[in-house]
């Protein structure tokens, strides 16, 4: 009956004319089928004989039999595992769930727990920041790394514009104290050429990036001569001659690193040397 039924085609029997008994036989026999096929799948592995599903390393090939031992074993490992394992939480995972995988990652336990190293005095530990790092679970390295790329590339830019802005405001009050525009642009073409063709190079270059140096310069230049009259300190200060101040414009503190200290004691020389200008 069963291999009757296989090999009928499709739309064979008229159910019309079909006797119901016959309905009840073809459903037995849909339901055996799987069952048959799967004991002869059973019958089909004889003692001794490797399974194929079986990995090789629960097989001994020598007693031709299985490794139950090494499989009970491997079985207890893999509980073990599972058991301590933690599921990343889904949308509708609670408060527990997601702290219990926070602290799984190393997510410390409030946003204080970050030990940021700083890099620069702009961008020192920001609570607020670390709050959101906190809320978003952000393990200390990662905490770290924020910071780090904050220095590496939003720094600089910030610094850019810095730099960028107080040019701006320095040339602002160079054409209002030259008297315009025009004015401006003759007195700076012909500071330029005097101070290439008298000053050293770095020195040149500092004095030009500050109102206080570019004032400075048109001094020396409408005196006629690159040399720097003798200027008297402060109270409790020796005075600066000519050799003194050149020394403090030539000292890499001034020109390169703009220590605030000699800016302010060159500036403050300037000032009394040319205090019409």
């Amino acid at each position: 009956m069963q291999n009757a039924l296989l090999n009928k085609p499709a739309g064979a029997e008229n159910l019309l004319t079909m006797p119901a008994t016959e309905v009840g036989k073809a459903a037995d026999a849909a339901a055996v089928l799987p069952l048959a096929e799967a004991v002869a799948d059973a019958e089909a592995i004889k003692p001794g004989q490797k399974p194929a599903f079986l990995p090789d390393k629960f097989w001994d090939a020598e007693g031709r039999r299985v490794r139950l031992e090494d499989l009970a074993k491997s079985y207890r490992a893999l509980e073990q595992r599972m058991s301590g394992a933690v599921m990343v939480p889904g949308p509708d995972a609670s408060a527990e769930e997601v702290m219990a995988f926070h602290r799984a990652r190393g997510v410390p336990e409030a946003p204080d727990g970050y030990q940021i190293a700083e890099r620069h005095p702009l961008l020192a530990t920001d609570p607020d920041l670390n709050a959101l790092l906190h809320g978003a679970g952000f393990t200390p390295e990662q905490a770290q790394l924020v910071y780090d790329l904050a220095a590496d590339r939003v720094l600089p830019v910030i610094e850019s514009l810095a730099s960028e802005f107080e040019a701006d405001r320095q040339l602002v009050r160079l054409v209002d104290h030259f008297g315009g525009e025009e004015s401006w642009a003759e007195h700076s073409r012909q500071i330029l050429a005097w101070g290439r063709a008298n000053l050293p190079p770095e020195v040149m270059g500092a004095l030009a990036t500050t109102f206080e140096g570019v004032v400075a310069l048109h001094g020396m230049m409408s005196s006629g001569e690159p040399g720097l009259r003798t200027a008297g300190g402060g109270a409790g200060e020796p005075a600066l001659d000519e050799d003194g101040v050149k020394a403090l414009m030539r000292d890499p503190r001034y020109w390169r690193d703009r220590d605030p200290s000699l800016v302010r004691k060159v500036g403050k020389a300037f000032e009394r040397l040319y205090p019409g200008e």
